[in-house]
């Protein structure tokens, strides 16, 4: 500065730079609290339906730890998924990359031979959440289901920006609750010298649930190593993804819980043999409700050891799922191994569950409880996805989002805490690899819908106004023509051609659009 300026127009213009520099940065200085860090926790279940806790409607299935955080932070109406199954959605939620330019679009193995070779595996070249934090001076650990890539593969997590993994690499490794391994960092660790196997059937004779139960419950396991990891490192700033397999079938649920619901819920249908897939169960619907209360239990040890090391008020945690619910299957009378969701109204009256781009198999519930910066009891209406949590959680973090690939989220931290509704200038977009090929684009009110992309005969597009009809039930396709000229015209405009995951419709035309 010009030492001959007069003292107080040098006052004057440090002040001037100083509110400069606040308002260019207000995402990142609201995130830190006298230069400490804000602990992140990220927490997703798996195939958790938009209506299975109490504070998005259940009436039946108790979930006290996820109702209690809701009414401490933040409820999201319309928060969705990247992707309606597995890979893909978490794809997208650790690059911040819609399924348009997202490296994974679809669940797909490596087949690399071993018994669970674990699935596609993203690349080195791409840039994970974790890496960006753990750039930015956070400690780094995961603790559930990966899915994106095996041990000793660019996917892997230790190769991807987490400090520490325990958990399932593979998916289908975490179809059974009592697997013969889990992966620590990138070694399996036996876990159950007489392990279940995760599909079976008992055609005729007496279902009984001790039947496919083993030494080590996987989900308590997973807990053990995430709460030794938040002991750790308590007092350093932590990045602390736990994506929890819970409600996904295998029903496998601790009896404690079971003895907790009512008998007659199974008058009814009776035992689940194993005929739409996974493990037979004697009282599907308690064991379904008790996969989800297990799940609402150790989300509440995880907040209960954050309060005892007087982490609440320095940490955000983040609470959503990974897609819809179970579909349904051969036997109308139960979904996918024997869960429950039509009785227990999963879906929260959406159409659709898992594997579909209808609002039930992609809109999830999400929670965010930040103390200081996000007012209890609150709610958000805007329209939110998986990209977004990239930009977020950088800016959080006090860190640039910056990287070589791009991003399709925005920022939503002034959201959060209640300043302003960020723009989101471009479409959502869900260009779904698996189900026949599906994609789905919503650009504010609208939403479009094409599936079978993948079969001779790809269906017409198909569109809703969810502003007046969330359930998806009138398709005003035929009405607006001109919207679903514009919507398949930004999809196209945006999207990338995948080798490993091509649509040849669309693919030709986005490679039209590049000459």
């Amino acid at each position: 500065m010009n030492k001959t300026l007069p003292k107080f127009v040098s006052r004057c213009l440090i002040l001037l730079a100083l509110a400069s520099s606040s308002l260019l940065h207000s995402s990142t200085c609201v995130a830190q609290q006298a230069g400490q860090k804000t602990n992140i926790v990220f927490i997703l279940a798996d195939d958790l339906g938009y209506g299975e806790l109490g504070c998005y409607g259940q009436e039946k299935i108790r979930t006290p730890n996820l109702d209690k955080l809701a009414s401490e932070g933040m409820l999201f109406t319309e928060h969705y998924t990247g992707a309606p199954v597995c890979a893909p959605a978490r794809c997208t939620l650790m690059t911040g990359q819609n399924l348009a330019h997202a490296q994974i679009r679809g669940n797909r193995d490596s087949g690399n031979g071993r018994i669970f070779p674990g699935q596609w595996p993203i690349t080195a070249e791409v840039v994970t959440i974790a890496e960006k934090l753990q750039q930015a001076g956070y400690t780094t650990g995961a603790f559930g289901k990966w899915g994106l890539g095996p041990s000793n593969t660019s996917g892997s997590p230790i190769k991807q920006g987490f400090d520490r993994y325990f958990g399932y690499n593979c998916q289908r490794n975490a179809h059974s609750f009592y697997p013969p391994f889990l992966d620590s960092n990138e070694r399996e660790v036996l876990i159950n010298k007489y392990p279940i196997p995760g599909h079976d059937r008992k055609p005729e004779g007496e279902v009984r649930a001790e039947d496919y139960r083993a030494e080590n419950y996987a989900p308590d396991k997973i807990l053990e190593e995430a709460l030794k990891f938040l002991d750790k490192n308590k007092k350093k700033p932590f990045f602390l993804y736990l994506p929890f397999v819970e409600p996904h079938v295998s029903m496998q649920p601790p009896q404690v819980w079971l003895d907790q619901y009512p008998k007659e819920w199974d008058e009814e249908n009776g035992a689940y043999r194993g005929q739409n897939g996974y493990l037979p169960h004697p009282r599907p619907r308690a064991a379904y409700a008790s996969m989800i209360s297990d799940l609402d239990e150790h989300v509440g040890t995880v907040l209960q050891r954050l309060e005892e090391h007087g982490l609440t008020e320095k940490t955000i945690v983040i609470f959503t799922s990974d897609n819809g619910p179970t579909h349904t299957s051969r036997d109308k009378r139960f979904h996918v191994g024997g869960a429950a969701c039509t009785f227990f109204n999963s879906a929260g009256g959406l159409r659709g569950f898992k594997g579909s781009c209808y609002e039930g198999g992609i809109r999830v519930p999400c929670l965010v409880k930040w103390p200081g910066h996000v007012q209890a009891g609150s709610k958000s209406e805007m329209p939110t996805y998986f990209p977004d949590w990239f930009p977020t959680l950088c800016a959080i973090a006090g860190t640039d989002s910056t990287t070589d690939q791009r991003l399709d989220g925005v920022d939503l931290t002034s959201e959060l805490i209640g300043k302003a509704t960020p723009d989101r200038t471009e479409v959502m977009i869900w260009d779904f690899h698996n189900y026949g090929g599906i994609v789905a684009v919503r650009d504010g009110k609208w939403k479009a819908v094409r599936r079978n992309l993948l079969r001779k005969n790809p269906a017409n597009w198909e569109l809703y106004d969810l502003e007046k009809d969330r359930n998806e039930e009138k398709d005003l396709a035929e009405n607006f023509p001109d919207v679903v000229k514009k919507i398949e015209a930004a999809y196209i405009k945006t999207r990338t051609v995948e080798p490993d995951f091509l649509v040849p419709l669309y693919d030709k035309l986005t490679r039209q659009k590049s000459k």
